[in-house]
């Protein structure tokens, strides 16, 4: 064996980072390898490292027997007597075996465990160093391609780069910097996999807090990130000092730090908006630089209807609906955008199909319409316990009202039913309403949105949230 083997496995240690006691553990299951390979598996063998000699000793262990009946585990008293004087029967005797006699085929054997051990060792270092990094920004150089994807060497280890992580029309060629997020870290038979990306939306906010002083001193926070990779990203945030603007700190001086964001990420343009908790406000600060007129919340089914005016209506949407889809992705509600004339059409047209009902009047429609019923089709998709919240409905109309609305949809005739007339003349009795309120209670307002009048619509109309301008 080798006589300076201390020094080796300490330099080795350095050079590789491997724990000594893994390569004390390599070499001695090498020597034993090497010893099976010599003389077979029947041997009853054991090597250990001696640290005081630097060297790996290798024992053949036999039992004192007085007649020998296996050679490969037994030894008559005599024989154990010569090597160790105070030997009994019974006893397990240690021989000490001497590797050179192992053989050429032997030690290439044992070479051969060594370097799967450290191999094996490395590629658990380097897992360990880079399972607890995952959701960190790391910098590396293009080493290859290999079928799309692009293999970054990041040092001590090669990563991949997948094609579906990489940011469209952006290319790269052997010897470029790349930074990258890393996604994931697998373990896999070859070693570990270290997976980066270019397109999760963390590594924007990671940019942004290496960039912002007050991000990584935790006075900003970064609430929420959308991207379309290579397009456009959106970034919400707040601050907890009052005094500290959130969008001004991002922007930096003259832009200089939104700026080496979009550099670093090739030229995808920033949106910063403000968080707010109200998810209203929030919307409307998402879809800037569009100005909103109002906001209807439909909290049952997480969904808002934005109001634009006319000619806000395309700034709004984006270019191919760019920025109503980031701005869903980054506040979470599913935004249905119109413009003013759409929705004014639209509160109309529901208002007027309340009244084709039959059996429903101005004073019936009036009271549907106050209660969040906007049209026959909302009336068809309600139930019973709904419908008799509303000021004049019984049981029985309520059911009259579903199945009318039902056939009215369906186009279906209802020659059975009563008069309008008839019935609000009913209705009047029974909650007291006489000729002159139904004359002051009229149509109601149907929130058209105009340049004057506005506040007047949302204060009959408690489901719809108008949020001015400034507020956005």
């Amino acid at each position: 064996m080798v006589s300076d083997l201390k020094k080796v496995i300490d330099q080795v240690s350095r050079e590789k980072g491997v724990d000594q006691a893994v390569l004390i553990g390599a070499l001695e299951e090498a020597v034993k390898a090497a010893a099976r390979k010599k003389y077979g598996t029947e041997y009853d063998l054991e090597v250990i490292y001696n640290d005081e000699m630097g060297e790996v000793e290798a024992f053949e262990f036999k039992e004192v027997v007085e007649k020998v009946e296996n050679e490969n585990l037994q030894i008559s008293l005599e024989e154990a007597l010569e090597l160790d004087s105070e030997t009994e029967i019974g006893d397990s005797l240690g021989i000490k075996m001497d590797p050179d006699t192992f053989g050429r085929i032997a030690a290439q054997s044992a070479k051969q465990v060594i370097m799967q051990r450290l191999k094996e060792a490395e590629r658990d270092i380097v897992y360990d160093d880079f399972i607890d990094r995952r959701g960190e920004i790391v910098n590396g150089i293009v080493q290859r391609f290999d079928r799309g994807a692009i293999i970054v060497n990041l040092g001590r280890a090669e990563a991949e780069l997948p094609h579906k992580e990489q940011i469209p029309r952006e290319s790269y060629k052997q010897g470029d910097r790349v930074r990258a997020y890393i996604l994931d870290v697998r373990k896999i038979s070859r070693g570990p996999q270290i997976v980066l990306s270019r397109t999760h939306p963390n590594i924007v906010a990671i940019l942004f807090e290496n960039e912002v002083p007050e991000i990584s001193e935790g006075i900003v926070q970064v609430m929420q990130v959308a991207r379309e990779p290579g397009g456009r990203a959106k970034i919400a945030v707040s601050s907890k000092d009052a005094d500290v603007d959130p969008v001004g700190a991002c922007v930096g001086m003259k832009g200089r730090r939104v700026q080496a964001v979009v550099q670093e990420l090739r030229g995808e343009k920033i949106d910063i908006v403000t968080w707010d908790p109200d998810s209203a406000k929030f919307i409307c600060n998402a879809l800037a630089p569009a100005e909103i007129t109002r906001v209807i919340v439909d909290e049952d089914n997480h969904s808002m209807e934005v109001v634009v005016p006319d000619d806000q209506l395309s700034l709004a949407i984006g270019k191919r609906g760019q920025n109503v889809r980031l701005a869903a992705k980054l506040t979470g509600w599913r935004l249905d955008v119109v413009g003013e004339t759409k929705y004014n059409d639209a509160l109309k047209d529901g208002y007027k199909s309340l009244l084709a009902l039959s059996g429903v009047g101005e004073i019936t429609a009036t009271e549907l319409y106050d209660a969040d019923f906007r049209s026959a089709r909302d009336v068809a998709g309600s139930t019973v316990e709904d419908l008799v919240v509303v000021k004049g409905i019984s049981e029985e109309k309520a059911k009259a009202l579903i199945a009318e609305a039902n056939r009215h949809l369906h186009g279906e005739p209802n020659d059975d039913a009563p008069k309008e007339s008839e019935i609000d003349d009913v209705q009047e009795l029974e909650t007291g309403n006489t000729e002159e309120d139904a004359v002051v209670q009229g149509e109601p307002n149907l929130g058209e949105v105009s340049e004057a009048g506005a506040s007047d619509a949302d204060e009959s109309d408690a489901s719809v949230k108008k949020i001015s301008t400034d507020e956005s």
